[in-house]
This record gives structure tokens, sequence and C-alpha cells, in this order.
């Protein structure tokens, strides 16, 4: 009950956070860790004890899967350059560079243990770096490639990870077997995620209900995870080629119940699940500070040499992809943004997957004696990921601002235009079609049309530069409407909740009415 009553206050505090986040303008990871941290902290608070095996598999798939869902296979193929050299090789590299500081600084840690080290430490958070970017006003181009590599990286370093662990605990591991076991748990993973996007699919649509087609697709990164597990290959990489896939197949125009339903399902439980996470985050350090005991005091000088590596390596690996991409290899576009590759260096936040990894390691190895360093390196990784969210998360906004970095305006009203465009003419022609097919008659297509054309303009306003007078005019009418109407609107629906529990009312009936005002009001808000 206790266990019961720390995850609510972690959940509970964490969602406040998030919401005082948005207001102080800081990250919500940053503030959610911190609490958890101070929520360790308090005397007579008893420690957490989770199976750490239990934790990755329940809080990694459906976050990674609410991550993947906002973008798609295409996104990622048109950026695989930036994405491969972030999420695999500087993976490789972190790897490498953390594993030879370590063994450095700490001799009695053996270089297997600290490659296990550096594979914990390597990857970016996939959720501290959605929760950061989504409100900086980044370019759209590098939120992608952070985000895909926040996905990808994770595919990469737990692979490592279990290489590393698994050469640990047996004592030997060949180079062929690692690449072998690299290629298999690419091809098996990308297979099972497939599969499983197709599985589901094919089940939503034999289903009408638009609230079990939802519940189905949260069972769907979970299933693509496990399955991936059961046959030893990437859980990460499964649910996300599961998630593109299901992305790419969803492309029912008439669906717009159930997009409606799982955008607003996907995005409650992203927020829920990140904001008890980060509070978990701060809560093992003290309970791994706990178990280490006096020993902590020579850790925190090591803790933050590694911290250190593990940006600086960040760093100068994208100093040189400034410098590739000036003679044409590689990210070749970051060659003329160096600002760009400076904010990119910066957003390497660790998080969760760090954490959970390093929980998940084993106590003792195949003959029987315990993992070699296993509270140490415990220990080192979640500093590592307290001080990347504290010193990278708090001071990335105002590095933004100093740069200057921020979003395309002019390239994202010619895309909106665009887009706006298309989607008039294909109605239009629609229109037209049904005209001659007899199902309107003249005088409704004709009002029909003018009416499509009058909210396209006002609509159109909104995305233009407002300094034209006319633009201007159509804009005031467009925001004078639509506060109006939201206005009528929101006394429409007090008065049905007044009736609803009014006596000889029935609240199905009530319910039907309530439903239909909501989705007016929640198509207002997303028309404009």
């Amino acid at each position: 009950m206790e266990l019961v009553a720390i995850l609510f206050a972690l959940a509970v505090g964490g969602l406040l956070l998030t919401a005082a986040a948005e207001w102080m303008r800081v990250p919500a990871p940053v503030l959610i860790c911190l609490y958890g941290l101070a929520l360790g902290l308090i005397p007579g608070i008893p420690a957490l004890d989770l199976d750490p095996e239990h934790l990755l598999p329940v809080l990694l798939p459906p976050i990674l899967w609410a991550a993947a869902r906002k973008s798609s296979w295409r996104h990622f193929a048109a950026n695989w350059r930036p994405i491969l050299f972030l999420a695999v090789l500087l993976v490789f590299v972190t790897t490498a560079a953390v594993a030879a500081l370590a063994a450095a600084i700490s001799p009695a840690l053996p270089v297997g243990a600290a490659v296990v080290l550096g594979a914990i430490c390597a990857p970016p958070d996939a959720a501290a770096v959605t929760a950061v970017a989504d409100r900086l006003g980044l370019p759209r181009r590098l939120v992608t490639i952070l985000e895909g590599e926040g996905l990808f990286n994770d595919v990469t370093a737990l692979t490592l990870y279990n290489v590393a662990v698994l050469g640990v605990v047996t004592g030997s591991v060949s180079a062929m077997w690692t690449a072998g076991l690299f290629v298999y748990s690419a091809v098996a993973a990308a297979a099972i995620g497939l599969g499983v996007g197709w599985l589901l699919v094919r089940l939503g649509s034999l289903v009408d209900d638009s609230r079990v087609r939802t519940a189905l697709g949260l069972t769907a990164p979970y299933i693509a995870y496990l399955l991936a597990d059961v046959f030893k290959a990437s859980g990460v990489l499964a649910v996300i080629c599961a998630a593109f896939y299901l992305v790419a197949r969803s492309n029912d125009p008439d669906d717009f119940e159930g997009r409606l339903v799982q955008g607003s399902v996907w995005d409650v439980l992203e927020t829920g699940l990140i904001a008890l996470t980060f509070g978990l985050v701060g809560m093992e350090l003290v309970d791994i500070i706990d178990a280490i005991g006096p020993g902590v005091a020579d850790l925190l000088w090591k803790a933050l040499a590694v911290a250190g590596a593990v940006i600086a390596v960040r760093a100068l690996w994208l100093g040189m992809a400034i410098l590739l991409g000036r003679r044409g290899i590689g990210w070749t576009s970051l060659g003329n943004q160096p600002r760009l590759a400076v904010v990119t260096a910066w957003a390497g936040m660790r998080g969760v997957v760090t954490v959970v990894t390093a929980l998940a390691i084993p106590q003792f190895t195949a003959d029987g004696s315990p993992f070699p360093g296993r509270e140490q390196i415990q220990f080192l990784s979640v500093a590592v990921v307290l001080a990347t969210l504290v010193a990278q998360g708090l001071t990335l906004p105002g590095l933004i601002a100093f740069l200057g970095v921020r979003a395309d305006e002019d390239k994202e009203t010619a895309s909106l235009r665009f887009l706006m465009g298309e989607a008039g003419r294909a109605a239009t022609a629609r229109l037209r079609e049904l005209r001659l097919e007899g199902e309107v008659d003249d005088d409704v297509a004709a009002a029909m049309e003018r009416r499509f054309d009058q909210r396209s303009e006002q609509v159109t306003a909104m995305v233009e530069d407002r300094e034209n007078p006319e633009t201007e005019r159509l804009a005031e009418r467009f925001d004078t409407f639509e506060r109006i109407e939201g206005e009528m609107l929101s006394a429409a629906t007090a008065r049905v909740l007044q009736l609803r529990s009014s006596p000889g009312q029935d609240p199905v009936l009530v319910d039907r009415v309530l439903a239909a005002l909501d989705h007016r009001a929640v198509s207002r808000r997303h028309a404009s």
C-alpha cells in the first residue's frame, strides 16, 4: 500500500509540476526529477524497491509509441544521415569515451563493467528531448532530427548494453557474435514490429467502435516489445516500426472520431508517464545513495567527470559534424548553420532509459560472484541523468534565445498555405462531383462554395502577414466570430449540464447532446 501511495504522490506531483513548468518556462522533466529527489529525502519515506526488470517493459514502450506516432517513416528517411550520425555513431563513440574515462578514474572497475556504464549513459532520452523541443519554437527539421535520435539511439544503446552485460556475466563475448547480434536484433525487430502493425490494422478494420480501436492501440507497444523480447530482438525498434506502420496505414478520412479519441488518449498517457518516470528518476537516486553509504563522497567527483565527458563528447562530435558538413560530407546542412549544431550539442539530456537500464544490472555473474561495480555504475548513471537534466535542461531555453534560433515562420506559413490550398481544391472538386451526380442542386452548391471560400479566407488570414489592412480586417472578423461562437457554445453546454441533474431528464440523452456540443467545440479549436 505504501508503494501505491508513493507512486500516486509522484504522479500527481509530476502532473502539477508539468503545468507549473509551462508557466515558469522551465522544462518539465527537470522540475519533476528534482521533486522526486526531494520526496525521496523526506525522513520516513520507504524505498520504492521496484523490480527493475519490470520497469523498462512497463514504462518504455508507451513513451516510445507516443513519440513515434507524431512522426513517420518518411520523416526518418528524409533525415537518415543526421539521425544515423547521432543515434548510432555517436552512441558508439560516447560509450567508448565514457568506458575509457571510467576505467581510468576507477581502476577497480573492470573494462567490461566500464563499457556497461558507457552504454547506459550514451543515449539522450526521447521523452526529455520531446518535452523540451515541443515548447521552444525550434525549426521543425531540427525537432524531427532530435526526436528521431531520441527514438533510435535506444536501439543502439540497449543492444550495446545487453552485449556488455552478457560479457561481464559470462566472461567472454566475441566480436563476430556481437556483430551478428546487432544484425539479427535489427532485422527480427523490424519484422516483428511490421507484423504487429499489420495485425492491428486488420483487427481495427473489423471494429467500428473508436473506443475499442483506441484500447487495441494501447496494447500495440506492449505486444511489439514483449514479442521482440521473446525472440531476443530489439524491443525498441519493434515498437517504432509498429508505430510507423500504423501511422502510415491510418488513412481513413472519415475516422475523425477515432483520430480525436486516440490523439487525446495518447497525449494524456504520455503526460502522465513522463510525470511518473522522471519522478522515479529522482527517488531512485536517493535509494542508490543509501545503498552505497559512505562511499558516495568519493563518487561525486567521478560522477561530475562522467557527466562532463558525456556533454563534451557530444559537443566535439557536433563540432566535427560542422567541419565535415562544410566539406560536403555527412550532415551537410549543418556546415552552414553552426547555431543549430550548438543547440543540438546542448540538447543531450539523459533520462528514464539510463536509469532503468542501470537498475536492471544483474546482481551476480555466472559463477555466483557479485557483478563488479554494480552500485558504483548505478550511482554514476543516475547522477549523469540529474546533471544533464539540470545543467542542460535549465539553460537550453536561454541558449536558444541567445543564439536566435527559431522556427522559419515564412517557410511554415508557405507550407500551411499549400496544405490549405490542397484541401480547398479537393473539397471544391468533390462538391462539383456531387453537383454533376445530382446529389446537390445548383443553389445549395453555390451557397456551400461561398461558405467554404469565406471560411478558407478567414483561416488563411490567421497564418499570413497581418500587416495588410484587408488581411487584418478579415482576421479581426474571424477572431470576433470565434469568440462569439465560443460564448454561445459555452452557454449552451452550461445549460445542458444543468439539465443533466434535473428530474425527468435521461442522462444518456443529455450526454448525447453534450457530445455533439463538445465535438463542435473540438472542431472549432482544431480549425483555429
